[in-house]
């Protein structure tokens, strides 16, 4: 991670993803990014996010003979609870839970396009995205931002464990 001292960026350049802590309106059990606590605080952080869940939702995958998309079928692999369910219910669940979560970031309070943000801060959570073959990898921009993925993995690995 290079220095980001006096790095200012704006809040419209695509290069990042800008997100504050908090929480979700509503409860996610299938949709990955409404478990998340980091909430998108600019209009193309919104985009990004849109596109990455529409990406998941594109890929196809066979359950019980049935043709399902990829957060269906994340879900089912790692939560025990969807195993459970009716398939044609965790699918009806991810629907609600699609439409919930779009009207959740339609309706989030974002910074305005024309303002200028430090990378060097701790009010925001700041990744750089960059474009890998195609799939989009976004690295932490400063430390405060790292520290926070940092405790996110370790989150997630004590939840596997």
């Amino acid at each position: 991670m290079g220095s980001s001292e006096n790095k200012i960026i704006d809040a419209s350049d695509i290069n990042y993803a800008i997100y504050k802590l908090g929480g979700w309106e509503n409860n996610y059990e299938i949709n990955q990014i409404g478990s998340s606590n980091e909430i998108p605080v600019t209009e193309s952080t919104v985009d990004h996010v849109k596109l990455s869940i529409d990406e998941v939702r594109r890929a196809e995958f066979e359950i019980n003979n049935k043709t399902v998309n990829g957060w269906v079928a994340i879900a089912f692999q790692m939560n025990p609870k969807i195993r459970q369910m009716d398939l044609e219910e965790a699918i009806n669940l991810e629907q609600k839970e699609y439409d919930n979560i779009i009207q959740e970031l339609d309706s989030l309070d974002l910074l305005d396009n024309d303002e200028k943000i430090s990378l060097d801060n701790e009010d925001y959570l700041i990744y750089k995205l960059e474009k890998e073959c195609h799939v989009t990898k976004s690295t932490p921009a400063n430390e405060h931002t790292l520290n926070h993925y940092r405790e996110e993995h370790k989150k997630i690995e004590n939840s596997i464990n």
